[in-house]
């Protein structure tokens, strides 16, 4: 058993996860292949502005640096020997990465690895399939909704069929379209054509239609989840491996995307991090079920929710 660290810095949250590493089926036969012994999250929102001027902010890279100087510090006093620090949409997307990069390699002693969109969705699939039943040759579609990007991963037992990696996120759609507050019709017209627009780029490298079930991950979803099910705090364990349905799912993003921000801030399950962007993560999530719902000819009726995701994955993936 190896103990290993895991750090995901993404366009909206830098998460942590100290796992021990167990060596058992990745399907979770034996028990599960990861052992948590911290897994933590910050909003530190560092693409605030990337879309509009291509550079990360320098208050968005004090925050980033502040709480990676915290998991360090846990890194250290947990005893991880590997540690994988990846970054993905923002710091793909900024000139200035290469502060980002110092900054990182100066506080973890390590790389940070900006990974392309491809890797970064092979990295959410590892991850949400590690702890759900396997289904065997049927291809399951895994969405990880971001705050720059959405990766569609489609795979099944043997692996990755086919990923790609579009720019469309909850922190994006909302500083491009979702000014006001609630969003107006117009608005969100405009957000759900930017939607239609990437699914269809990405149904050019993933044949959605062979999609037998759909995986969602990440933070936008999960807290959709918890909106459906009416929890009175965020539980973890309840939202993981809940089945909603279509009409569920679309009920709670469209009263998420309607609330103003006020009433979305007094919600029990909803990170104060999430407030302002959590409706266009809703606006997203909804139309990609629609989409799919469409495609594959009504095969998909309804959707899992993973706690599970990228983290778990890279957790996995160090050697």
């Amino acid at each position: 058993m190896k103990r290993v660290a895991a750090i995901d810095c993404g366009t909206n949250s830098i998460r942590l996860l100290i796992a021990d590493v167990n060596g058992t089926d990745v399907n979770g036969a034996g028990g599960a292949p990861l052992s948590d012994i911290v897994r933590e999250m910050r909003v530190v929102r560092l693409g605030q502005g990337v879309d509009a001027t291509g550079e990360l902010a320098p208050e968005a890279l004090e925050r980033t640096f502040d709480a990676s100087r915290d998991y360090a510090r846990l890194i250290e006093e947990h005893g991880a020997g590997g540690v994988r620090f990846v970054a993905t949409s923002a710091s793909r997307d900024a000139r200035n990465r290469q502060v980002f990069v110092d900054g990182i390699r100066e506080l973890f002693g390590v790389e940070p690895e900006v990974v392309s969109g491809d890797e970064e969705a092979a990295l959410s699939f590892a991850g949400a399939s590690s702890v759900l039943p396997s289904r065997g040759k049927d291809p399951v579609l895994v969405v990880d909704l971001g705050g720059g990007s959405t990766e569609f991963v489609l795979g099944d037992a043997d692996g990755v069929i086919a990923a790609k990696s579009v720019d469309i996120g909850c922190v994006r759609l909302t500083e491009r379209h979702l000014r006001s507050d609630p969003p107006t019709a117009a608005e969100i017209a405009a957000a759900e054509a930017d939607v239609d627009a990437a699914i269809d780029l990405a149904a050019g490298t993933v044949p959605l239609e062979r999609s037998t079930a759909v995986v969602g991950v990440a933070g936008s979803i999960t807290t959709i989840t918890a909106h459906a099910l009416g929890l009175e705090r965020y539980e973890p364990n309840r939202i993981h491996g809940a089945i909603l349905s279509l009409d569920q799912i679309s009920k709670a993003a469209t009263e998420l995307l309607e609330m103003t921000r006020e009433e979305r801030a007094k919600l029990p399950y909803m990170h104060p991090g999430r407030v302002d962007v959590i409706g266009a993560g809703a606006l997203v999530w909804r139309r990609i079920l629609q989409r799919l719902a469409q495609s594959t000819a009504g095969t998909i009726t309804g959707a899992t929710s993973s706690e599970h995701d990228i983290l778990d994955g890279i957790a996995l993936s160090i050697k």
